[in-house]
C-alpha cells in the first residue's frame, strides 16, 4: 500500500526555519519522483519543489528559490524539504506527493499520491 507520511511543521517566526520530511512506504523512491506542494487558507494548491528519487534532480518554485531545499535519502526512502528564511506566506499545509520517475507532465504536475499534509505558520 503507498503511503507518504509528512512531518516537522510547526510555528516559526519570521526568518526561521523547519525541516519537513515525507516518509515514503509501500514503493522504493528510486522510481518516483516527490513533489513538495502548499495550500495557504483560502488559496488554492501550490507547487513548491520536486526531486527525483533516481537521480536526485531538483526543481523549486520561484516563491522558494534560493530559500528551501529539498533532499531525499534513499536508505530511509524519505525527503526533506528544509525551510530557511521563512517568510508569513509561506504559511500554510505542505503536502508530499509521488510520480512515477518516467512521467511526461511537467515538473509539479501529473502527481498520484498524496499525503495528508502538515501544517507550518510563520507569525511573530
Amino acid at each position: 500500500q503507498v503511503q507518504l507520511v509528512e512531518s516537522g511543521g510547526g510555528l516559526v517566526q519570521p526568518g526561521g526555519s523547519l525541516r519537513l520530511s515525507c516518509a515514503a512506504s509501500g514503493f522504493t523512491l528510486d522510481d518516483y519522483i516527490i513533489g513538495w506542494f502548499r495550500q495557504a487558507p483560502g488559496k488554492g494548491r501550490e507547487g513548491v519543489s520536486c526531486i527525483s528519487g533516481s537521480n536526485g534532480s531538483t526543481f523549486y518554485a520561484d516563491a522558494v528559490k534560493g530559500r528551501f531545499t529539498v533532499s531525499r535519502d534513499r536508505a530511509e526512502n524519505t525527503v526533506y524539504l528544509q525551510m530557511n528564511a521563512l517568510k508569513p506566506e509561506d504559511t500554510g499545509v505542505y503536502i508530499c506527493a509521488s510520480k512515477p520517475d518516467n512521467s511526461d507532465s511537467k515538473a509539479l504536475e501529473g502527481y498520484v499520491y498524496w499525503g495528508q499534509g502538515t501544517q507550518v505558520a510563520v507569525s511573530s
